[in-house]
């Protein structure tokens, strides 16, 4: 059983494991959509390590949701108000008509841990998270795997259109066949 819940300082050491120490999450820890242009292009792995640390240990707000297998952490899912993302307010593929949605923009689920439904409980863990802040909205810039077009693992960081129609989020928008606008409300679970 996945137990999902909220990243606070407690829980740096489990962000740090989930990320790892190779492939894109030890380089990026969730500062893509944090970061543009030069300072994206400037920032080392080190930096951005640094950033979600103390995103994750300021204790103001949490940066995102673990999940847990037992006591082994096993899943990340980065999600905040909108307006702390500053890529995601420039990009076409983020237009909205509710500005202040939070988004839900990357997951890190080690290998091992894959296929086993640990991305969808981090999207209901996530949605938990930013009602629990005041959010009304949560959207998603989705991946479409079944548009016919080959997409790289590595691609599926944002996650599979199907975790969030699975979740109850509704399609918005398109602005190619494989990234999809998704949207739900921050409504609890039944």
């Amino acid at each position: 059983m996945v137990n999902v819940r909220p990243a606070g300082p407690d829980s740096w050491p489990d962000v740090a494991t989930v990320m790892g120490e190779r492939g894109d999450p030890s380089r990026c820890f969730c500062q893509y959509f944090r970061l543009r242009g030069k300072a994206w292009s400037g920032s080392s792995p080190e930096n951005n390590r640094e950033a979600l640390r103390s995103q994750v240990c300021d204790g103001e707000r949490p940066p995102g949701v673990l999940a847990y297998d037992g006591s082994a952490p096993v899943g990340w899912c980065a999600v905040g108000p909108r307006t702390s993302y500053p890529r995601v307010l420039a990009s076409p593929n983020w237009r909205t008509d509710h500005p202040d949605a939070w988004v839900i923009t990357c997951f890190v689920v080690p290998v091992g841990h894959r296929r086993q439904g640990i991305a969808g409980e981090l999207v209901h863990g996530a949605v938990d998270l930013a009602r629990s802040h005041g959010a009304s909205t949560v959207e998603a810039c989705a991946v479409d795997t079944g548009s016919g077009e080959r997409i790289p693992s590595a691609d599926l960081y944002r996650g599979p259109l199907s975790i969030y129609l699975d979740a109850g989020f509704t399609e918005v928008s398109r602005t190619s066949s494989h990234w999809v606008l998704v949207r739900t409300t921050a409504s609890p679970r039944t």
